[in-house]
């Protein structure tokens, strides 16, 4: 038994003996994997091939605007008595701004001034005391602040104090509408 392998290998006698049967084994296992991955492909993009979304009904404007419109929605009535308030946090920086409206024409002068500006920004928080606000009308809050003086109080108005931003966060106020909006709160507490 020289030069022989000890054992006797079928598959390596199969090659030898009948080579079109491998030629067709490889090619019928060549078929089955492409035919593999085009069934897998077709699984990946749904049985029918992709479907147009365009004459879907869940995708018409109409559904569309339903899924996306909230949930809820909030309105406040104007009109309604306010509540008191709970001392809250100072605003962020910036914050108090965006939510204040424009400050009143130029050129109102005297009491209208001071009664447009306190409506516009001021009453947001001394109208229902939010934040530690002395609120408006309240005569034992602002005389003692009143003993510090009147420019005090100015000075406190338009730099800010406390929860207060400067110039109750309206920026845009000028001094003059700053000051008569204090006198104008000072006069509601008389």
């Amino acid at each position: 038994m020289s030069g022989q392998h000890p054992h006797h290998d079928p598959i390596e006698d199969n090659i030898e003996t009948h080579p079109v049967k491998l030629a067709v084994s490889i090619a019928i296992g060549a078929v089955a994997l492409v035919i593999g991955i085009v069934l897998m492909a077709q699984l990946a993009i749904g049985f029918y091939g992709a479907r147009s979304m365009k004459d879907d009904p869940a995708m018409s404007a109409d559904a569309v605007a339903k899924r996306l419109a909230p949930a809820a929605r909030l309105e406040i009535d104007p009109k309604a008595p306010m509540a008191a308030a709970k001392p809250a946090a100072a605003a962020p920086a910036g914050v108090a701004a965006a939510a204040i409206p424009a400050a009143p024409a130029k050129g109102a002068a005297g009491a209208d001034t001071g009664k447009a500006t306190y409506d516009a920004t001021c009453a947001a928080c001394h109208a229902s005391g939010l934040a530690g606000a002395p609120k408006a009308g309240d005569r034992a809050a602002w005389a003692a602040r009143l003993k510090e003086g009147k420019p005090r109080l100015y000075e406190q108005a338009i730099k800010g104090k406390g929860a207060m931003p400067a110039k109750g966060g309206n920026p845009a106020l000028s001094e003059d509408a700053v000051k008569a909006a204090v006198d104008y709160l000072l006069a509601t507490a008389k």
